[in-house]
């Protein structure tokens, strides 16, 4: 166990300075610059502010800078407002943080026990009606589901605001970005419980007379869960890095909407910031989820 967390941690290093190494270089070989605009700037003005932020040095250079700044825990000032940075994801990271976390909880509640209720009932109409819809909003993405929301529950209905300043905002974006992931989350509930409901030990339980519920929850449903806890790490991290569009269209001031603004404006060091940031988020959850095999099983082994 200790060897497999050693050898993960530095795995990890070692795939968050690739992300780095690649991220800056690509950035950097895009022609322009963070200082072009539609208004231009004198070359003598430009010339300053390169060299006011080190981008006058080589990119080899500004590369080796920058990640000794942030080793220290630096991550620089915004080339556009000059906010600090690490303040910034702060900030913003709490905004969409609050809104993955209802997503990530509802898509699992939700999930388990249309999964568990579609393989009890295996190929019986609360079985159809449960695929029909898991299927649907498989196939169809979260920022087509947050068009489609907005338009009914906000336009025609107009029983939620499209934008207001209480808990009431967040819940499409919520429904939104849950819908996807609840779905799969059925569906691996679902193929796991009958899985599992086929195992020797269950019809064991069942011929020593073990109770229907003790049967379901404390065999069948614990034991289908190592799945699930397969995709919990990278659904995590994929919700709270990937609530961007979804944001966007909801007018929420999360770290997703900070992202594609500091694309659009090629904020350099904003741009490496929320990277390191969200890859961390990443990297972390699904070392977690790794983790949690051995907590829900015992048996399994971490080399």
């Amino acid at each position: 166990m200790g060897k497999y967390v050693v050898k993960r941690l530095i795995l990890s290093v070692v795939t968050l300075f690739l992300v780095c190494f690649i991220t800056f270089f690509a950035m950097n070989a895009i022609p322009g610059g963070p200082f072009n605009s539609e208004k231009a700037k004198s070359k003598a003005i430009v010339a300053v502010l390169n060299e006011r932020y080190g981008l006058d040095k080589p990119v080899g250079v500004q590369f080796i800078n920058y990640m000794k700044d942030v080793l220290h825990g630096d991550f620089g000032v915004s080339l556009k407002t000059g906010r600090d940075i690490a303040e910034t994801i702060k900030i913003r990271f709490a905004v969409s943080a609050q809104l993955g976390i209802f997503a990530i909880l509802l898509a699992l509640a939700v999930g388990i026990v249309l999964g568990a209720v579609a393989a009890l009932n295996r190929n019986k109409w609360p079985d159809h009606i449960i695929i029909f819809f898991v299927t649907l909003f498989t196939a169809m993405p979260s920022f087509v589901m947050a068009s489609f929301l907005l338009l009914i529950f906000c336009i025609q209905l107009q029983i939620i605001p499209v934008w207001s300043t209480t808990s009431r905002n967040y819940l499409l974006p919520v429904i939104a970005l849950s819908l996807s992931p609840m779905a799969y989350i059925t569906r691996l509930t679902k193929t796991s419980m009958l899985d599992v409901l086929g195992q020797d030990y269950i019809r064991t339980a069942k011929a020593k007379g073990v109770s229907p519920k003790k049967i379901l929850f404390v065999h069948a449903l614990r034991n289908s869960m190592i799945p699930v806890i397969t995709y919990v790490g990278p659904l995590t991290a994929s919700i709270l890095t990937g609530s961007l569009v979804v944001e966007n269209i909801f007018t929420i001031g999360g770290l997703g909407s900070q992202f594609v603004e500091s694309i659009t404006n090629r904020d350099y060091t904003m741009i490496m910031g929320v990277t390191i940031f969200l890859a961390f988020i990443m990297i972390t959850m699904n070392f977690l989820s790794d983790l949690l095999y051995k907590v829900v099983d015992p048996r399994i082994k971490l080399e």
